[in-house]
C-alpha cells in the first residue's frame, strides 16, 4: 500500500514533509551512509515510489536538481543507514515467546516460579503454562533445576519451559505424566533418545529437565495453536522487528505450515519486512523446493532458497558437540542432534536440489564434522558460489578456522551470544578452546565472510544490542572493562557491514538490498546518532526514528512527549 504525503505527515511527526507528487520521493539528512565502497556517504535518496527501488543517492544540491518537484522527507540532524538484516533469527518463535512467561533475566528459580505464578493468571483452567528463557547460569546455584522446583506452585497444570537457547526443556510432573501417558513409556531407566538427554534423578527418574532431541517428548504433546493464532502472533513479532530497525530476517528453520502464514501475509501485503526463510531440515518444505523449485514470492517480500539443517546442541546446557571432553564435566563431549551419514545425506539432496545450505553448529567437533561434510560434498565445485554456511560457529577449532574461507563458508554469528555465555563459556571449554570461541576477527583475518544476527528469540530482537556486543564485546553495564577476548572486537564500520550488506551477501540478495546504491531497493532506517562515530555515544542507546522498506516508513517512532 502506497502512502500519501498527508499519511506520511502523520506517520513521521519528527520529519518534515514537502507536498506529494506521483513517480518519485526524496530524502534528505545530514548523514546517510550508504555502504557503498564507491560512494561511502551521501545525504540525498531518491527512490521510485512505484517500485520502491534507489534512483540516486547522493548530494542534496545535485538530487534535488534532479527531481525538484519530488516530495521530501527531511530527516535533519539524523543518521541513516542501510536496512538493518538479521541473518539468524526465528520470527515465529518470537512470536510463540510474546505469548509466554517471560524468563528471561531471572535470577533464580523462585524468580521464575514468581513470574510463572504470575503470568497463569491469565490461563484458562486447564491450559499448559509455557514460559521461556530461563538460564540456570544467571543463579547462584547453576546446576540444573527439577521438576519439584515446580510442582509445590503447579501441582496439576503442565508446566513446559524452555530454556534460553532453546536447546533444552524444563517440565513439571505434571507434564511429564502427560507425555508418558502419551507416548505410553515410561521416561524413568537408561535409555535415552536419539540426538538428547532425559536428566533424571538418582533412582532413574526424569529430573525434569531434557536435552535437545529430548525436549520433543513433551513439547511433542502441547496443543498447537490454530492458524488464526499464529497468524496473529507472527503478525506480533515483525511489528517488534520492525520497531527496532529490522528491514530483513533470515529465518532460521520454517515449516511448511509456517510457510502458508508467512504467503497469506504476503498476498495481502501485509509483509512488512523481509523474509529469507530457510526450511526446516530434511523434511516436508525442503521436499517442495525439491520438488517445485526454489520459492520466491511475487512481492519482492518472502522467499525460501535454503535450508537449515541441525548438527549439535547448545554450549549452555552441554549439548554443543566436542572434540574433548567439557572442562567442567569430564566423559560429556556434548550431542549430535543428526548423526554424521544421516546429515550428508540431507546435504547432499539440499545440493541436488540447489537449495543453499545453512547449520546449526556450536561445538568444535560439530564444526568439523559440517565443514567436513561441506567439502565432500561440494567437492570439485567448492568454488561455485554457493555461499553455504555454518550458523553460530561459536566454538570452533583454530585450524578450522581459515577452512571457512577456503571452502566459500560464510560464517553466520551472533554477537550477543558472546556477551551473553562470556562469563562462564571458559568454564565450559577451558583456556585454549576458548582462543577459537565467538572469534570474529580471527574470521575476517582469514578472508571468510561474517554475517551477523542475533538468533532471537535467544536473545533480544533489536540489532543495536548487536552492534554494540559487536564492538565491546562487554555487557550494557561495561563489563569487563576494555571488553573481553578484546582483539576479537570489531570496529563499527565492520558490525554495521555484517547487519547490512555482509547479511544480504549470505542470503544472495546483495543485488536487492544491504547498500544503499541506485537501483536497489529503498530499505533503510533513520537513527537519531551516527553509528559510526565513536563520540556520538552508545551503540545500543541508538533510537530509531523511522524504518523504511522500498521507500515506505513501515515504522515510526512516537513524538517526544510535550513539556508543559
Amino acid at each position: 500500500m502506497r502512502r500519501t504525503a498527508a499519511c506520511l505527515a502523520v506517520l513521521l511527526p519528527c520529519l518534515h514533509v514537502a507536498p506529494a507528487a506521483a513517480g518519485v520521493r526524496v530524502l534528505l539528512a545530514d548523514t546517510i551512509h550508504t555502504g557503498d565502497p564507491q560512494q561511502p556517504t551521501a545525504n540525498a535518496l531518491a527512490w521510485d515510489t512505484d517500485d520502491g527501488r534507489l534512483l540516486a543517492v547522493g548530494e542534496r544540491q545535485a538530487v534535488l536538481q534532479r527531481y525538484p518537484q519530488a516530495p521530501r522527507v527531511d530527516a535533519g540532524k539524523a543518521t541513516v543507514v542501510p536496512g538493518l538484516i538479521d541473518a539468524h533469527a526465528h520470527l515465529v518463535g518470537l512470536g510463540n515467546t510474546l505469548a509466554q512467561a517471560d524468563l528471561s533475566g531471572a535470577r533464580s528459580r523462585a524468580e521464575v516460579v514468581e513470574r510463572l505464578q504470575a503470568f497463569e493468571k491469565t490461563l484458562a483452567p486447564g491450559e499448559w503454562l509455557l514460559g521461556a528463557g530461563w538460564d540456570q547460569n544467571r543463579w547462584d546455584d547453576t546446576a540444573f533445576p527439577t521438576a519439584a522446583d515446580l510442582d509445590a506452585a503447579f501441582p496439576e497444570r503442565p508446566v513446559y519451559l524452555e530454556r534460553i537457547d532453546g536447546h533444552a526443556g524444563w517440565a513439571n510432573g505434571a507434564a511429564l505424566r502427560i507425555a508418558e501417558k502419551k507416548a505410553g513409556r515410561s521416561l524413568s531407566g537408561d535409555w535415552q533418545p536419539e540426538g538428547g538427554r532425559i536428566l533424571r534423578d538418582a533412582a532413574g527418574k526424569p529430573a525434569g529437565v531434557l536435552v535437545d532431541a529430548a525436549s520433543a517428548l513433551v513439547s511433542a504433546h502441547i496443543p498447537a495453536p490454530d492458524a488464526a493464532v499464529r497468524e496473529k502472533r507472527l503478525q506480533a513479532a515483525l511489528q517488534l522487528a520492525v520497531s527496532n530497525g529490522l528491514t530483513g530476517v533470515h529465518d532460521m528453520g520454517v515449516s511448511r505450515g509456517d510457510l502458508a502464514v508467512m504467503k497469506r501475509l504476503a498476498d495481502q501485503g501485509r509483509l512488512p519486512l523481509r523474509i529469507d526463510a530457510y526450511a526446516d531440515g530434511n523434511n516436508a518444505a525442503l521436499d517442495d523446493l525439491c520438488a517445485n523449485g526454489l520459492y520466491t514470492h511475487p512481492g519482492g517480500r518472502l522467499q525460501m532458497h535454503g535450508v537449515k539443517l541441525f548438527m549439535d546442541g547448545a554450549l549452555g546446557s552441554r549439548g554443543a558437540a566436542l572434540l574433548a571432553d567439557y572442562s567442567d564435566d569430564p566423559h560429556n563431549r556434548g550431542l549430535l542432534m543428526t548423526s554424521p551419514e544421516e546429515f550428508e545425506v540431507a546435504v547432499r539432496r539440499a545440493d541436488g536440489c540447489k537449495v543453499q545450505v545453512a547449520t546449526h553448529a556450536i561445538g568444535d567437533r560439530g564444526n568439523r564434522i559440517v565443514l567436513d561434510t561441506y567439502e565432500k560434498v561440494l567437492g570439485a565445485h567448492k568454488d561455485n558460489d554457493h555461499r553455504w554456511r555454518v550458523e553460530h560457529a561459536q566454538v570452533v577449532a583454530l585450524e578450522d578456522i581459515p577452512r571457512f574461507a577456503r571452502l566459500g563458508v560464510i560464517a553466520s554469528m551472533q554477537p550477543t551470544h558472546a556477551t551473553s555465555d562470556m562469563g562462564w563459556a571458559e568454564q565450559r571449554v577451558g583456556p585454549e578452546r576458548i582462543k577459537g570461541a565467538y572469534a570474529w576477527q580471527r574470521y575476517l583475518h582469514s578472508g571468510a565472510r561474517l554475517a551477523l544476527g542475533s538468533d532471537f528469540p535467544v536473545e533480544q530482537v533489536d540489532p543495536r544490542l548487536g552492534l554494540y556486543a559487536a564492538v565491546t564485546r562487554q555487557d550494557r553495564d561495561g563489563r569487563p572493562p576494555g571488553g573481553w577476548q578484546p582483539e576479537q572486537r570489531l570496529s563499527p564500520a565492520e558490525a554495521l557491514r555484517g547487519f547490512t550488506s555482509d547479511a544480504a551477501y549470505a542470503g544472495h540478495d546483495e543485488a536487492r538490498v544491504g547498500r544503499l546504491r541506485a537501483g536497489l531497493h529503498a530499505d533503510f532506517v533513520v537513527l537519531d546518532r551516527d553509528p559510526l562515530d565513536a563520540a556520538a555515544g552508545r551503540l545500543d542507546g541508538l533510537q530509531v526514528l523511522s524504518t523504511w522498506v522500498d521507500g515506505e516508513a513501515v515504522y515510526t517512532a512516537a513524538p517526544p512527549a510535550s513539556e508543559g
